[in-house]
């Protein structure tokens, strides 16, 4: 088929316009664009996540038009009516489309064009640092286990280069500095300011017609992400002149006043494509290199997200698929606490937490992992169920990027690459935050009608779980703990105070 017959598809996540077959294309070629509506209405979305995903798609659309594009951009319910739609229109055409990360995309995709009775070629994603066709290659390869953390950085710093030195030694002798980055700041620290984009009136509309024609949830007032590249290019600027510095030291550390700390809020702006994370990378490491404030610890650990962490849950993801997300293997049967979508909740770290996700639909990674998801674990709630409340309500959450985070890292529920779960008690809370300074419960107590229901459920978690997890080397010293507690009475009393929680939570009172 000819050249000019190929058009690009444009998904809603694929926003860059310099990747992939539109960058190939010719300004003045054919360029499609389908709005579904009928996911929209699958979950309770935050209002922002629907908001963002709509609008940064019209934005796109006006943007190749203003560059001599000719967009069609079909509003339909399903893909199924657009590409019927689109094909009536253009029956000799073959759309062209990046793979989607999410399961089975490409092949949902290509039953759809089929049934319209058109044709697809998908291609590779260019929206990621490595490809799929390298990592499988050098997991068959290795003799390391690709699917730990740490084995898969490394390779890939060495791939990329990424501060690295011509011997091919990381910068500054050590692979990562995660031990430097676990402060809690000092009260004279003020976080630096966030940049909040300008919208206008077309985003203003779109975030107007979600909140009539959907069911959504969270704030419908203060969007803080960007919508188009433009913003999304000066959020990376800003966050490198005026954040970056302060990011490592205090990237764990989680303040009641500071919903943003120092962290990148780059996420959302990547996983629409509106930014390509090697833009963010080189400029990070430019800056390191360039300018004397800029701790190795605070470059590094924004690096190790963009080409460990995120490229890492993409291959875990492709991999691990469909199996992942409905893994469970400690078998808990909990349902999600009602207070997750309401924020109700006398625990401070919850409350706040899920307010500042119910505001913006973001929290940062220890958020997630150490309130959020260790709270749910703890409680025995079933993975998919937090699996999918995480995918509606963040703003940057795909289901490519939840499952693998939250099933696995989050609660352990498979065992692919997590070597433990990463639950805590209060203790962890109180190291890495000032939630417990003005909360209701008593972070000390493991018993008694105000101890913090984080203590009581974690040696409960433990007691429940030791078929499971007493074997497991990492968890040794705390089954020392658990032995004790078992011989001397004080385990009755922790499930006791656990029932009384339970309790409490089905009367809406915890």
């Amino acid at each position: 088929m000819s050249d000019e017959r190929r058009v690009p598809w444009i998904l809603g996540t694929h926003l860059h316009p310099a990747v992939g077959p539109l960058e190939r294309a010719p300004t003045d070629s054919r360029v499609l664009l389908i709005e579904a509506h009928d996911f929209a209405r699958r979950k309770r979305y935050h209002h922002h996540k629907l908001t963002i995903v709509f609008a940064g798609m019209r934005q796109f659309r006006d943007t190749l038009r203003e560059r001599g594009y000719e967009v069609e951009y079909i509003k339909a319910e399903t893909f199924a009516d657009g590409l019927a739609t689109y094909f009536d229109r253009y029956p000799d055409d073959e759309l062209v489309q990046m793979r989607s990360p999410s399961h089975r995309s490409a092949e949902t995709f290509e039953s759809l064009v089929e049934d319209a009775g058109g044709a697809l070629d998908v291609v590779q994603n260019e929206l990621f640092v490595g490809t799929r066709k390298a990592f499988d290659e050098w997991s068959n390869a290795t003799d390391k286990d690709p699917f730990r953390h740490e084995t898969f950085y490394r390779w890939m710093r060495q791939q990329t280069g990424v501060l690295m030195t011509d011997d091919g030694e990381p910068v500054g002798g050590e692979w990562n500095y995660d031990s430097e980055n676990q402060d809690f700041p000092p009260e004279s620290w003020d976080s630096p300011p966030v940049l909040e984009p300008e919208h206008d009136e077309l985003t203003q509309q779109t975030s107007e017609w979600i909140a009539a024609e959907f069911d959504t949830w969270g704030s419908t007032t203060d969007l803080v992400w960007p919508v188009t590249r433009a913003q999304a290019k000066r959020k990376l600027d800003h966050f490198v002149a005026n954040r970056l510095p302060s990011f490592g030291p205090y990237q764990d550390a989680m303040r009641s006043d500071d919903w943003a700390m120092a962290h990148a809020l780059l996420g959302s702006s990547i996983n629409l494509g509106l930014l390509h994370p090697w833009e963010a990378v080189t400029a990070i490491e430019q800056a390191y290199h360039e300018r004397d404030e800029i701790p190795l610890n605070s470059a590094e650990g924004v690096v190790r997200q963009l080409i460990g962490w995120r490229e890492f849950m993409r291959h875990v993801y492709r991999h691990e698929m469909p199996q992942l997300a409905t893994a469970n293997q400690l078998d808990a049967g909990t349902d999600l606490p009602a207070f997750y979508w309401t924020g109700n909740t006398n625990m401070s770290c919850l409350r706040q937490t899920i307010g500042a996700v119910r505001d913006r639909g973001y929290a940062h990674h220890i958020q997630r992992l150490m309130v959020l998801a260790n709270f749910a674990t703890l409680w025995g709630v079933q993975p998919a169920q937090l699996n999918e409340w995480f995918h509606a309500t963040y703003v940057d959450a795909y289901h490519w990027v939840t499952t693998p985070n939250v099933v696995e890292m989050g609660q352990y529920g498979d065992g692919v690459f997590a070597s433990k779960p990463y639950v805590s008690s209060a203790n962890y809370i109180d190291k890495m935050s000032d939630y417990c300074s003005d909360c209701r419960y008593d972070k000390t107590k493991d018993t008694g009608n105000r101890a913090c229901p984080f203590n009581a459920l974690y040696w409960d978690f433990l007691d429940r779980n030791e078929d499971k997890l007493r074997s497991n080397h990492r968890m040794g010293l705390m089954y020392s703990h658990v032995d004790s507690k078992q011989e001397s009475g004080a385990m009755t009393e922790i499930k006791d105070r656990v029932e009384t929680l339970r309790q409490k939570q089905r009367h809406g009172e915890l």
